[in-house]
């Protein structure tokens, strides 16, 4: 008769998850995040909106109607009206290049598009002088020919589009590697052109990635300094966008003004993460389904 197998009693452990943390670390971490954005991004804010009420709501909003305060708002709006469209455009074009095809040199031209994010705006600026300008020999002939880029808004716009173009492009690029190509093949062996191809299967499909892109890529559009101060020539009423010209009146010490015009520039980057925080909240559920595809 086989003997009954001895039963070893093993304490009994309660199960603990290997990705819970110890109360204590959860919050320390909340409590050293929100404190860190206090610093970073509230209090920076409030200050901003603080100085430029300092005298009044009154002295504000007239401060922002002055001629020149008037022509930085208009530049820096038309500066974004022109470079984003266009790098949406070129965004897609290359994202598309890179997803959608194998070719040599793919490797190399990510490399390109994510340049702007390693090189100074200042030297970006700099290689656009060298590139364009009056001693040059491309600058010297669109000068007299009455159509100059640096120290004009073309060089504005190409001095802005070279920072911001990768905020399209890198957003586009992996959704358009997820999604393969499979969709597209399947709409071109139906009989469906490529532009019809593009709108009715691609652009669905990164409509979502698109707009973030877009999104960012404005709000860096009206912010950027550094390539337009150098290309610009900060001529006041003129080539002098809204970055510029509270540079100009906090170094004149018009504090009033220039504070103003940062809070409203402030408002308007305020406005377009709203913009994208309303358009999550309402369409959360087509953005799960696009992130689960």
């Amino acid at each position: 008769m086989t003997p009954a197998p001895l039963s070893v009693s093993v304490p009994a452990r309660p199960f603990r998850p290997a990705t819970t943390e110890p109360v204590w670390l959860r919050r320390s971490l909340i409590v050293a995040v929100l404190a860190m954005l206090s610093v970073l991004v509230l209090a920076p804010l409030v200050t901003v909106f603080a100085h430029a009420l300092r005298d009044g709501l009154a002295m504000a909003v007239a401060s922002l109607g002055n001629r020149d305060a008037q022509s930085a708002i208009r530049l820096t709006l038309t500066i974004a009206a022109i470079s984003v469209p266009l790098n949406a455009a070129f965004g897609i074009a290359a994202a598309w290049a890179i997803t959608k095809f194998d070719w040599r040199g793919k490797a190399f031209l990510i490399t390109l598009i994510d340049l702007p994010f390693s090189v100074s705006p200042v030297v970006a600026g700099l290689c656009f002088v060298l590139l364009f300008g009056a001693n040059s020999a491309i600058g010297a002939w669109l000068v007299a020919s009455g159509h100059p880029i640096i120290f004009a808004v073309p060089g504005i716009v190409l001095a802005t589009m070279f920072i911001t173009f990768p905020f399209v492009a890198r957003e586009l690029i992996p959704v358009m590697t997820e999604q393969g190509r499979a969709e597209e093949e399947a709409a071109l062996t139906l009989g469906a052109s490529g532009w019809r191809t593009f709108l009715t299967v691609t652009l669905p499909n990164i409509r979502w990635a698109l707009l973030y892109g877009v999104l960012l890529c404005n709000a860096r559009a009206m912010g950027e300094f550094g390539a337009v101060a150098v290309v610009s020539g900060k001529i006041r009423g003129q080539t002098a966008t809204m970055p510029i010209m509270i540079e100009m009146l906090y170094n004149e010490y018009l504090s009033v003004a220039a504070f103003s015009m940062a809070a409203l520039l402030a408002l308007l980057a305020l406005v377009t993460l709203t913009l994208k925080s309303a358009l999550e909240w309402r369409h959360a559920d087509q953005l799960a389904a696009a992130r689960r595809h």
